[in-house]
């Protein structure tokens, strides 16, 4: 080989390396929107964020690395609500966790084509967010918290756990059609044989939540329902604290009630519905359609019955209602 055709070769080479460097570019982080119906620092919210950032991380996912996650806490806040699905909507996400249905509601305003997966929906076909549970279609998809007939097991559970219970105050959203609907369910379970009389109080605001309770509380053999929605779990202080001053039985959807001072609760964790939410992000972003995943159910529902509660309505809870409990606090 002549000494020119050599120096040539490997200038050629020289030029050619960076080129071909130059074309493997790094591959671009996946982007996460994540809407929460919660204040940002409280635990209830926390507990979620942190339930789902791990379950994603256990698929290989990790924020600041391989995929960024952008989080708005919205809380109890319509306005806030919008404006931050408006934001995240503008980023151009891959893909965007919503909490409840009012996140849902807010992000489908502005995008039929960004992925959506709900990670604590009551009733997403009734809503309108999915065209059906099998085949939800469109761009949202995700997990449900329950079907209503659960929401009937909580007045069976309330007599159970207070026999004489007559007058029963049922908390409800009337705004969310899963508020209509557990409200239907329990009124479905309550035939005039079983002697009881419901009495719906709604939950949009401290002062319609305290007038009812205390109106109920005039008379005797009194008991609570607190059916699921995020107002709530907004008002869960003033809730518990006016079923213990009332000394009136109470029951919830959710097993963290019981921890913070409630009778009874029967239902699934909500907690495992953002870390299920984690798998169907990770099927997003490696490129499944949300049109295709149907929305699944919780797998499992926990009763939940705090003995120090009991006490202190003077309660003695039956033997066997214990022995079926799958936590008791004591």
């Amino acid at each position: 080989m002549r000494r020119r055709d050599f120096i040539t070769g490997i200038a050629g080479s020289a030029i050619a390396w960076p080129l071909a460097a130059g074309a493997q570019q790094p591959e671009r982080a996946k982007r996460v929107g994540v809407l929460m119906d919660f204040e940002a620092g409280k635990p209830v919210g926390q507990a979620r964020q942190l339930a789902f950032v791990q379950g994603l991380q256990h698929l290989g996912w990790t924020d600041g690395n391989n995929v960024q996650i952008d989080t708005r806490w919205a809380g109890d806040d319509a306005d806030r609500e919008r404006r931050y699905a408006a934001e995240l909507v503008a980023l151009a996400p891959d893909v965007i966790l919503a909490s409840t249905s009012s996140s849902v509601a807010a992000l489908q305003r502005f995008t039929h084509t960004v992925p959506i997966v709900f990670a604590d929906v009551i009733d997403p076909v009734g809503a309108g967010f999915v065209a059906s549970l099998a085949r939800p279609g469109g761009n949202t998809t995700g997990f449900s918290t329950f079907e209503y007939d659960l929401s009937g097991k909580w007045l069976e559970l309330l007599k159970q756990l207070a026999p004489n219970v007559a007058r029963v105050a049922v908390l409800r959203d009337p705004t969310l059609a899963a508020g209509i609907g557990q409200f239907a369910a329990i009124q479905a379970m309550a035939p005039p044989s079983l002697g009881v009389e419901l009495h719906p109080i709604d939950v949009r605001d401290p002062v319609e939540i305290e007038r009812g309770i205390t109106a109920l509380a005039t008379e005797p053999n009194g008991g609570l329902i607190v059916t699921a929605s995020l107002q709530a779990v907004t008002h869960q202080d003033l809730i518990i604290s006016l079923a213990t001053r009332f000394r009136l039985p109470n029951i919830y959807p959710f097993p963290y009630w019981p921890t913070y001072g409630g009778l009874a609760s029967y239902g699934p964790n909500p907690i495992d519905g953002f870390a299920r939410a984690a798998d169907y992000v990770d099927r997003v972003l490696k490129g499944a359609n949300p049109a295709d995943l149907p929305v699944q159910a919780p797998t499992k529902y926990d009763l939940v019955i705090n003995l120090k509660t009991a006490k202190a309505l003077g309660l003695t809870i039956p033997p066997s209602l214990l022995a079926t409990a799958d936590k008791v606090i004591e």
